[in-house]
């Protein structure tokens, strides 16, 4: 305990799912929060997404912990609006030494050639710009005491899967940025490092939707029935991981124990890379 004591971690995506799980596992430690979420349903997301009552309760759950939070509403791709909600963060809370680039979408499925020119963008825009947007308004805090970036990428961010060419392209494109942004900040004692999830049992993968794409054959599956289909993408015999396994990552990049460890490509993922 304690690995985080006296640091201030940015997460976005945090009003629920894997980025409420690190404002917690990071609290545990001693972590403050500074939390943003768009709290809001984008058009063109086909599956529910958070809203304030979700970020109402990582307010309690961080605050429970004897943590201070301080949340924002911010769509990570509105540039004026996010860098306001980080700045206001780290006046409120002093500092910045964790960031976790976690905010992300889940697209619809086809292929590339069929897919709409809005749904490329939305997917880019959210998913790779919306990283850059935070690491750079995030940077200029941290230049002078260093810390940690943790890009959450996916297990699309190491090999391909049909149906979804717009979330691998961006998320390959993490990948890119990650390495930029590490050789580039090591000076600076800033380390930069992606996390390759698999399937990750959180709202975005357990919804309708999803279901639907994993499991076309029947008409009303349900998160049992694809858990056979998930699992056959893994090594290890588990469909899916928790979101605290992600979480459990990412604190161990921004601790000491990793303190040597940048420009790295970490799988999170039950082996789904060693089958594509």
């Amino acid at each position: 305990m304690g690995r985080m004591e006296g640091k201030v971690a940015l997460i976005t995506g945090a009003a629920r799912g894997q980025g409420r799980s690190h404002a917690v596992r990071l609290a545990e430690e001693g972590a403050d929060i500074i939390a943003i979420d768009v709290c809001e349903q984008i058009d063109g997301v086909l599956y529910p997404m958070s809203n304030e009552a979700d970020m109402q309760e990582t307010v309690r759950l961080v605050t429970a912990l004897g943590r201070r939070i301080s949340w924002h509403k911010a769509d990570v791709r509105d540039d004026d609006i996010l860098k306001a909600a980080i700045d206001a963060g780290v006046a409120e809370l002093g500092r910045l030494d964790v960031v976790a680039a976690n905010a992300g979408i889940s697209g619809n499925f086809g292929a590339v050639h069929e897919l709409s020119r809005e749904s490329w963008d939305m997917m880019l825009g959210i998913d790779l710009t919306g990283v850059w947007n935070t690491c750079r308004f995030a940077v200029p805090h941290m230049l002078e005491s260093g810390g940690s970036i943790a890009i959450t990428s996916s297990a699309a961010g190491l090999h391909a899967i049909p149906g979804i060419g717009h979330y691998v392209s961006a998320k390959h494109g993490l990948v890119g940025l990650m390495r930029s942004l590490a050789l580039e900040l090591g000076a600076n004692r800033i380390r930069v490092n992606s996390i390759h999830p698999t399937q990750v049992d959180t709202p975005m993968l357990m919804n309708d939707y999803c279901y639907q794409l994993f499991r076309p054959d029947l008409p009303n599956p349900t998160k049992a029935d694809i858990a056979d289909v998930s699992q056959s993408m893994h090594v290890l015999p588990v469909p899916w991981v928790d979101p605290v396994d992600i979480s459990n990552a990412i604190l161990f990049l921004a601790s000491d124990e990793g303190r040597y460890i940048t420009g790295v490509a970490l799988a999170v993922d039950c082996g789904a890379d060693l089958k594509s």
